[in-house]
């Protein structure tokens, strides 16, 4: 019986581990709402300790939360209270649905619980009587993608819009509430540097998309490349032969055609050999004149006296004649 009543004590002083507090969304205004759209929730927290505790409450998720997004309330052993909260549905594009989590948290104590909702947001409708979208994809002449390309579109009622293609040369303009895309005459041009602009004309339907296709041809660079020095001299020019007296060049055969690279040097070039020619032309006609004396026979001439008589025996003088100025002759 003693050993009974000591373990009966020893199990009794163990303490046991408290549960983790309850947390539970008891409802909320609605669980499909529109873009920007405004979601009321309320949720219910006990406390599972044994002894008054504070209660943390927080509001988080998805949604953006503009009213009791925090509190803290004393709960006493087994008491629950109810709290309010106030979230806001973010943005979606037109036509898109986006699910977001709407969560709840609790501290008591050392204990944390958790609750949460799914909530769909849709995006709003595009009007039936605008163009849900303007699409296409921008290439350059080789059929290759041109990225980063900017993209300007103009719909018949004049609104103006831009955008700019990602890595494949794709692009997308969808309408909206505010700014809607009037069908009729859409005109969509897509430049970059380095490319001439490219424009295509589409013909926008309501409540259809339009798509097009741009091409983007390079900008010719002119060649800033200098003519070639050999291409310059490629073309020689023949320098034209003089005339000259037949009697001068007698006996020495013609000279060959000259060709120069330039007027000035040619003249210089043709003008020494003309001369050579006509000084060795000389030269041949004095030797010429040389060897005929050489064969010919001398004959004597005996001096005559002044009273007509011959001297035989006197040798032949030479006399220089003298002009009648005085001045002798060279």
């Amino acid at each position: 019986m003693i050993a009974l009543a000591g373990a009966t004590l020893a199990v009794s002083a163990t303490p046991v581990a408290a549960a983790p507090p309850a947390i539970r969304i008891e409802s909320v205004s609605s669980d499909n709402v529109k873009s920007g759209g405004t979601v009321r929730v309320r949720f219910r927290v006990t406390n599972n300790e044994r002894g008054t505790e504070r209660a943390f409450v927080a509001v988080s998720g998805g949604l953006r939360c503009t009213k009791g997004c925090s509190a803290t309330k004393d709960l006493g052993p087994g008491e629950s209270a109810s709290f309010d909260a106030t979230v806001v549905a973010p943005k979606v594009s037109a036509g898109e649905e986006s699910g977001l989590n709407l969560a709840v948290t609790v501290r008591i104590g050392l204990q944390t619980g958790f609750a949460h909702k799914m909530i769909l947001v849709r995006g709003s409708e595009a009007p039936s009587s605008a163009v849900t979208q303007v699409s296409g994809r921008v290439r350059d002449a080789d059929g290759k993608a041109v990225g980063n390309a900017t993209v300007a579109v103009r719909d018949s009622a004049g609104h103006s819009y831009q955008a700019t293609s990602d890595g494949s040369g794709k692009f997308s303009i969808r309408s909206s509430d505010s700014k809607p895309i009037a069908p009729g005459s859409i005109t969509v041009a897509a430049g970059k540097d380095g490319y001439r602009t490219a424009r295509v004309t589409a013909r926008g339907v309501a409540g259809s998309a339009a798509t097009v296709r741009l091409i983007l041809a390079p900008v010719a660079t002119p060649s800033t490349t200098p003519p070639s020095p050999t291409a310059e001299a490629s073309s020689p020019v023949v320098a034209e032969e003089e005339p000259v007296a037949e009697d001068s060049l007698a006996g020495v055969a013609p000279p060959a055609t000259v060709k120069t690279a330039g007027d000035e040097g040619g003249g210089l070039l043709l003008a020494t050999i003309v001369g050579g020619l006509l000084v060795a032309a000389g030269l041949g006609a004095l030797a010429l004149v040389l060897i005929r004396r050489r064969k010919s026979p001398v004959v004597p001439v005996a001096p005559v006296s002044p009273g007509g008589g011959r001297f035989a025996d006197a040798p032949t003088a030479l006399l220089r004649t003298v002009p009648p100025d005085g001045r002798p002759t060279r």
